[in-house]
């Protein structure tokens, strides 16, 4: 929609660049999971992008007297990254907001006992405890395993946007600036899980070579830092 963005600045940016323009919602949670920055860090990644052509028909079916028709889109219409990490983690982050598909951020974490899975749909299996090569709902595990921010703040959350995700994030940031500490998410997160755009964008434009990441840190990454995360203050 031309009304949808301020000056279309999102399809501006599909018009100038090739890579991952939108990472941190599939990197954020991934680095939380794999202790980002608290232990470990991201080494270096390659990327690859699909070729563009699902803005150009979609500005067919919709816009048919537009500009866009014929506008030539940097953008491949589906990006792959696969990132390294100094302990030898792998983490494939996609950008594919371009094509139709049903919502899926396509969160999978899989680990030497298992794995689970949040979308389409929640499932998981734990070698020991599933049935052989059976799925199990996610949800049948959230009693025993629910955290404890979400026990104690479920409630409030309720209603509230992203099924309560902004509530709490809202709230987090809110009382660690009212304590004065480290908010969940610092300025070291913020640069690494924001560098995988332009270090995409560089490893697409050289078909594909592998792409250090800095080390924002100088080296901090190495100790593991206390998270605040367990406690609803």
């Amino acid at each position: 929609s031309p009304t949808y963005y301020y000056k279309m600045w999102r399809l501006q940016y599909s018009i100038q660049h090739n890579g991952n323009l939108y990472p941190q919602h599939g990197i954020g949670p991934m680095s939380w999971c794999m202790g980002i920055n608290s232990g470990d860090t991201l080494d270096y990644m390659v990327s690859f992008s699909s070729m563009s052509r699902g803005l150009n028909e979609y500005a067919r079916e919709h816009y048919p007297d537009s500009q866009w028709v014929n506008q030539k889109f940097a953008l491949g219409d589906v990006n792959t990254c696969l990132i390294r990490t100094k302990k030898g983690k792998t983490i494939i982050c996609k950008h594919d907001t371009n094509l139709p598909r049903p919502y899926s951020r396509d969160f999978l974490v899989q680990g030497t006992k298992g794995l689970a899975r949040k979308y389409p749909d929640q499932r998981v299996h734990i070698e020991g405890r599933s049935a052989p090569h059976q799925w199990e709902k996610l949800e049948d595990y959230f009693e025993e395993f629910e955290h404890p921010i979400w026990r104690k703040l479920k409630e409030d959350a309720a209603g509230a946007g992203h099924g309560g995700m902004d509530y709490i994030e809202d709230y987090r940031l809110i009382q660690a600036l009212r304590k004065g500490i480290q908010p969940d998410i610092n300025v070291y997160d913020s640069a690494l899980w924001n560098a995988v755009f332009p270090l995409s964008e560089k490893s697409v434009a050289r078909n594909g070579e592998p792409v250090k990441f800095p080390d924002f840190t100088q080296g901090a990454w190495k100790t593991p830092r206390p998270l605040g995360v367990d406690t609803v203050y």
